[in-house]
């Protein structure tokens, strides 16, 4: 076939992403599609994946994604007439310890949030459904029926058929060599056989994906590692449908295939390629046997299943797979290029996650916006740090070698650290400070009093910082905190047209008299919200913008693809300016003394931006809060960050000012009832849902991103609302996921939880749900309670913040 001249869009790789995606566009959305494959379809990874399809996550979205492949799989080949090997033998999660447990309590209680089937069962259940396991150090199993096994190879050619009678063209042994450009976007994909001009762009080109992006001069954080596993003879005794086992205490994972079993697992110590490119011809590619390294697997796997002992090995698989530096795959729009989109790092779960990757990439790449809250796969949520390729084999190595322990809530990555740190990390290291890290940056989490180890110790009840997080929320509501909030992201939008375009991006009118703060929302086309930030006008055409560390690319992204045509401007300003923000009732008797400005209620009201002069540096303030108490945002020139600081502690000893970290933000924003994007609030959710429809200004004469959405459903009762609850026994630890009763009936989960040290109560926040609408008495009138980990607890619903309902402090 000759390659054509022009495509809509050009689907890079040939392995199940690809396909899955060309599939997608050709079938739900006719598009005109061209997929190219450098060698010839599933030669990458695909071919050698193992080939297990689970399907809980811990985001709702990404379970959605995965039981989409599931559904997909079953049907595809009554569509194709080419199997899958789709077997829904369900998987076993085994546990051996107490901790592993309590994860397994806290996974049935999500699985239920989410729609899914799971159950717990005990070690003679276990038994009964693999008789050639041993099961006598196993405290249970999680059991999830629906799961099951395909075959890799078998899947993506049913798709690549399905895309085919669909109209999608594919052509293999064609290698993409390069893009043109023009103004940030692809114009034509360059190969070794001529060019396609194109209208976008979708690179699923797996271990490769990282090469293809930069030749557009996008950056895709992965890391290719080894991964083996085995191929047994036949086991005598084991049944065709045995479950698939995963052995999370002892590494390994097992399912049935032919007779007997393939066998891997994921090691500490894994064995990263070269952070450099991957050779072009690696098609079907394996590497040498290493049985060496493998035998810690081998160990573990004879001891589970002593069958093994006697069954010979046909063959080791050791192959290269994509892994990333959190563990979560990547998809989405690229922020350096207006019309790439990537799929690509699935971290071994790219057969589980292929149909389903597929059609939100298809979705995502036609409409412009994720069809379903993506954050936690969205490329935007890397940054230039993940430029560097040897902190990203580190990281990734470390996320690899996490893929099976237990997931403490709160846990911290620990290589390539510290990495970014403000000028006050020595001086909070000197005040105790145990530090975490978001987007690379030092931030410290909690401050160790004299005497105590400055370390976290994981556990999955209360955690050892608990009680010292607890007396520095105190401290901020009776007196007064510094936190330093440096990684904060910033940017300054200038020119005489920024006050426009703004309000154009913006749901709240930013667009008010210099000095003037909005807090607001930027919004999809959906209505659903895509960021929460704080827009301060400096001057009639200069505005600036502070969000949180981990959205930086996201949200600079997204407005700079969004602000309408004008003289206009966006700029990161992120390491220009550190932040300082002074929170307590006696916060402003401090402020007072370290400045000559007027920072009355009545001379600096709430909301409002004004430059003072600190220590000899202009600092921008803004009276603005997070955690509810009296308080600003001092943001100081980076360089001055350090004077600022000591200027606060000296003028504030006598007021006992100290050190407070972000745990305890997390606790006093809980109390509060603020919303966390990426949490509370997420593309999927309308601020109307949220209870933030009083930051929306439909009354304006502007047609913001979202109005039309919002209009349809102005007056209209919404489906579901986010509300405040609160469980007083102290056995309940809440981190979210939990599920909502209402009078007995599930009615749906928390978005986040934790603990209010002053009303001295757990505290979730989660959406309730109900097809008829949901109306304040609807609220009010039900009996709730949470299941945690399994156990059902009587909660109290709360519509208004449990801290300070009328605002008084903020505003005092």
């Amino acid at each position: 076939m000759t390659l054509p001249s022009h495509a809509r869009i050009v689907v890079i790789g040939g392995g199940i992403i690809g396909c899955s995606t060309a599939y997608h566009l050709a079938r739900d959305h006719r598009a005109e599609v061209v997929l190219v494959e450098q060698g010839r379809l599933t030669s990458g990874s695909t071919w050698h994946a193992a080939g297990l399809v689970g399907q809980l996550r811990s985001s709702a979205a990404i379970t959605r994604v995965l039981k989409y492949s599931v559904e997909l799989y079953k049907g595809l080949a009554a569509e194709t007439g080419l199997e899958t090997g789709w077997k829904m033998t369900g998987c076993l999660r085994l546990a051996t310890n107490a901790d592993r447990w309590t994860e397994y309590k806290r996974l049935a209680t999500t699985a239920r949030s989410f729609g899914m089937e799971m159950h717990l069962i005990p070690p003679e259940e276990v038994k009964r459904m693999w008789p050639l396991m041993e099961v006598s150090d196993l405290v249970g199993a999680s059991w999830l029926p629906t799961d099951g096994q395909a075959s890799p190879s078998d899947i993506t050619q049913s798709l690549a058929k399905g895309a085919r009678m669909h109209g999608a063209r594919i052509f293999e042994g064609v290698r993409v060599t390069g893009f043109r450009m023009a103004g940030g976007r692809i114009t034509h994909v360059e190969t070794d056989q001529g060019a396609i001009a194109c209208e976008t762009v979708v690179n699923c080109a797996g271990q490769w994906a990282r090469q293809v992006g930069a030749m557009a001069g996008i950056n895709v954080p992965l890391q290719a590692v080894r991964h083996q596993y085995i191929v047994t003879g036949t086991v005598p005794g084991l049944a065709a449908d045995a479950p698939t086992l995963r052995d999370p205490d002892r590494r390994t994972y097992f399912k049935e295939e032919v007779g007997g079993l393939v066998m891997g697992g994921y090691e500490p110590n894994p064995q990263p390629l070269s952070t450099g490119d991957i050779p072009n011809d690696w098609q079907f590619h394996l590497f040498e046997d290493d049985y060496d390294h493998f035998e810690q697997h081998l160990v573990q796997a004879i001891e589970r299943v002593p069958a093994l002992a006697e069954v010979g090995v046909k063959q080791m698989i050791n192959g290269p797979e994509s892994f990333t530096p959190d563990g979560n795959f990547i998809l989405g729009r690229a922020a350096e290029c207006a019309n790439m989109f990537v799929g690509a790092g699935f971290n071994a779960f790219g057969i589980a996650s292929g149909g389903g990757a597929g059609w939100v990439l298809a979705e995502w790449a036609i409409r412009g916006e994720a069809p379903l809250d993506l954050w936690s796969v969205d490329i935007r949520r890397f940054s230039g740090l993940h430029r560097d390729r040897d902190w990203v084999s580190a990281r990734t190595c470390e996320a690899y070698g996490k893929h099976y322990t237990i997931a403490y809530p709160h846990e911290e990555y620990t290589s390539g650290r510290p990495r970014i740190v403000s000028p006050l990390y020595e001086r909070l290291k000197r005040h105790g400070a145990v530090f975490g890290s978001k987007l690379g940056w030092e931030r410290p989490n909690w401050f160790a009093p004299e005497g105590v180890e400055p370390r976290d110790v994981y556990a999955m009840g209360r955690q050892n910082w608990f009680p010292h997080v607890g007396a520095e929320h105190r401290h901020v509501r009776e007196a007064v905190g510094i936190f330093d909030q440096s990684s904060f992201a910033k940017y300054e939008v200038t020119g005489p047209d920024a006050a426009r375009a703004l309000n154009h991006v913006s749901s709240g009118d930013v667009a008010r008299a210099p000095g003037r703060l909005t807090y607001t929302q930027l919004l999809n086309s959906r209505g659903g919200i895509e960021a929460d930030l704080t827009v301060a006008r400096l001057a009639e055409d200069r505005f600036y913008i502070v969000t949180g560390t981990g959205f930086r690319a996201h949200d600079l992204a997204w407005i700079a693809e969004h602000l309408p045509e004008g003289d206009v401007a966006i700029r990161d300003v992120t390491e220009d300016w550190g932040v300082l923000s002074l929170m307590g009732p006696k916060a402003r008797d401090v402020l007072a003394r370290v400045t000559d400005a007027d920072v009355s209620n009545e001379g600096f009201p709430f909301g409002h931006v004004r430059e003072l002069e600190v220590a000899g540096a202009r600092v921008r303030a803004l009276r603005i809060t997070y955690v509810g108490e009296l308080g600003w945002e001092l943001h100081v020139p980076i360089d001055a960050t350090v004077a600022v600081f000591d200027a606060l502690m000296a003028a504030g000893a006598g007021a006992g000012i100290r050190p407070v970290g972000y745990r305890a933000i997390e606790s006093l924003r809980l109390e509060k009832g603020y919303r966390a994007w990426s949490a509370d609030i997420t593309p999927a959710d309308t601020p109307f849902e949220a209870g933030l429809g009083w930051a929306v200004k439909l009354n304006r004469n502007t047609d913001f991103i979202g109005r039309a959405a919002l209009e349809a459903l102005a007056g209209q009762v919404p489906a579901k609302r986010l509300a405040g609850f609160t469980i007083d026994d102290p056995a309940a630890v809440l981190v979210g996921r939990e599920t909502i009763l209402r009078d007995g009936e599930a009615v749906g989960y928390l978005t986040s939880g934790g603990y209010g040290y002053t009303v001295g109560k757990s505290i979730g926040y989660g959406y309730v749900r109900h097809s008829g609408g949901v109306t304040d008495d609807f609220l009010m009138l039900g009996r709730y309670e949470l299941v945690v980990a399994n156990e059902v607890f009587p909660a109290e619903i709360g519509l208004a913040p449990f801290h300070d309902p009328g605002n008084l402090r903020v505003r005092a």
